[in-house]
């Protein structure tokens, strides 16, 4: 069929599952469009730097292809340490156990499980959320519509349409896909209602500071934990990487988080940015060693901002009745707590499968969403296990079907 007269694939959010899929459909000829209720790539702050798996970068290369994996591999940094996360007492500043069976007998609390890093070359391979969506960006920008933001969807007899949140409807696609994270519409309606996102009730704190803050760390990922507060643990999570610890133009990122309860946005807004994270970042770490202070008092306090922990439910991703033209991706499918770095990896795997599956039949053919449900279930909802049992030792979280959604 000529592309130019066939019906596009439809995707919901700009997002990286959403852009991935959308160079996926580029390598194989496919129109599609994307639809962004942001007005631009850079309304909104991109978030934390992601850590990505050996699964996350075998998809992602099987997407771009060798050239363009060349170039996206170029903008990764990466981190020696041993391929493994170590583990810092933030009050004496020595390292402590590193798992359960390191822990002394009779602990208070229990340590928090090891994590395997390395994903190539024995080194952690990570990038910022923001430059990993610039990347994937490049090449889509004449399919996206910015400020698009679809509520929902109508089925016609041989297609869909998403309908906007101003009550207009986009052209007929042959598919829609969802990929447009914890809040999707498309989700839900699709799942009608199965597929939630809890809110775990613990929250963290971002932040940034100049990279000769991190000198008295050195190379490595490291975790920073503190169980000395009466009201729960806080830790830090950290890539240190080579090669710029002598800049002070340059900034390393941290990530906080916290049981539920220790951090609280003031009136509950974590839209807050800036001046208030700053402040209660610093309070909890003030008692911290000299070795890791520099962190917090060195910190760019505009950078500060708050974060929810939300999580799909712990059992798995739930099944529904198959729609042949629309499916979800990503968060909108499977939303994970940071813990072990799952979430993106896992978003990846989904655009390159559904990809692929697209490509093979040559679009939206009987059984491609079928087949693509099927197989994301079996590894999404073995992550989404994976993230929250580590989520249960790190932020001491519990939920289940009677928690509070998002």
């Amino acid at each position: 069929m000529d592309p130019s007269t066939r019906k596009p694939i439809l995707i919901s959010g700009g997002g990286l599952a959403s852009l991935l899929l959308g160079q996926s459909l580029l390598r194989s000829g496919i129109p599609f469009l994307i639809f962004e209720s942001d007005s631009s790539i850079s309304f909104r702050a991109q978030g934390y730097r992601l850590r990505l798996s050996t699964e996350g970068l075998d998809a992602i290369e099987s997407v771009l292809g060798p050239e363009g994996f060349q170039t996206f591999w170029d903008r990764c940094g990466k981190t020696g340490g041993g391929g493994s996360v170590v583990s810092i007492d933030a009050i004496t500043g020595s390292e402590s156990a590193k798992n359960e069976s390191d822990a002394p007998a009779g602990a208070a609390r229990p340590q928090m499980p090891l994590e395997p890093l390395s994903s190539r070359d024995g080194k952690t391979v990570g990038i910022s959320r923001g430059d990993m969506r610039k990347t994937f960006l490049e090449g889509c920008e004449p399919h996206i519509r910015w400020s698009h933001r679809v509520t929902g969807y109508e089925l016609t007899p041989s297609g869909v349409y998403a309908v906007f949140a101003d009550g207009t409807k986009s052209v007929e696609g042959e598919l829609l896909v969802g990929g447009d994270g914890i809040y999707s519409k498309i989700a839900r309606q699709l799942s009608q209602g199965k597929l939630k996102t809890y809110d775990t009730g613990a929250r963290g704190i971002h932040g940034q500071a100049p990279t000769t803050a991190f000198k008295g760390l050195g190379e490595g990922v490291w975790r920073l934990t503190d169980d000395s507060n009466p009201n729960g643990r806080v830790f830090v999570i950290t890539n240190v990487r080579p090669g710029d610890m002598d800049d002070p133009n340059m900034q390393f990122g941290w990530t906080m988080g916290a049981q539920p309860g220790l951090i609280r946005a003031p009136n509950d807004d974590y839209a807050l940015i800036g001046t208030p994270a700053a402040q209660i970042a610093k309070s909890l770490s003030a008692n911290w060693h000299p070795r890791l202070k520099p962190l917090f008092d060195e910190m760019i306090e505009s950078e500060a901002a708050f974060w929810k922990i939300t999580c799909s439910t712990p059992s798995g991703v739930p099944e529904w009745t198959n729609e042949p033209r629309v499916t979800s991706i990503g968060d909108a499918v499977h939303s994970m707590t940071p813990a072990g770095g799952i979430g993106a990896n896992t978003a990846v795997r989904d655009s390159a499968l559904l990809g692929t599956l697209l490509a093979e039949a040559g679009g939206c053919k009987e059984g491609v969403t079928d087949a693509y449900e099927k197989r994301m279930r079996v590894y999404a909802s073995d992550a989404v296990r994976k993230s929250y049992g580590m989520a249960k030792s790190q932020f001491g979280v519990l939920i289940d079907e009677n928690s509070k959604t998002v």
